[in-house]
């Protein structure tokens, strides 16, 4: 997936974390909804301007960065 076009970064909104197209929606919060046991569609129910898409951006958001701390030496 290129979650490249979805996940935005903007140094004024939400500290600089990464956001969901601009939204104040971060990737942390809708990692943590997902961690805590909520299904991608109570997410959407909670928070309507995201779609599905935009969730499993931020699992590939997710595993892109934990994949990239992985091939860094120690």
């Amino acid at each position: 997936m290129d979650y490249l076009k979805l996940i935005t970064i903007e140094p004024g909104k939400r500290g600089g974390k990464p956001c969901i197209r601009g939204l104040r929606i971060t990737v942390y919060d809708v990692l943590e909804y997902l961690a805590s046991g909520m299904t991608i569609a109570e997410i959407l129910e909670d928070f309507p301007d995201l779609t599905e898409e935009d969730v499993r951006a931020c699992l590939a958001f997710a595993a892109d960065r934990e994949r990239r701390l992985m091939i860094i030496p120690a």
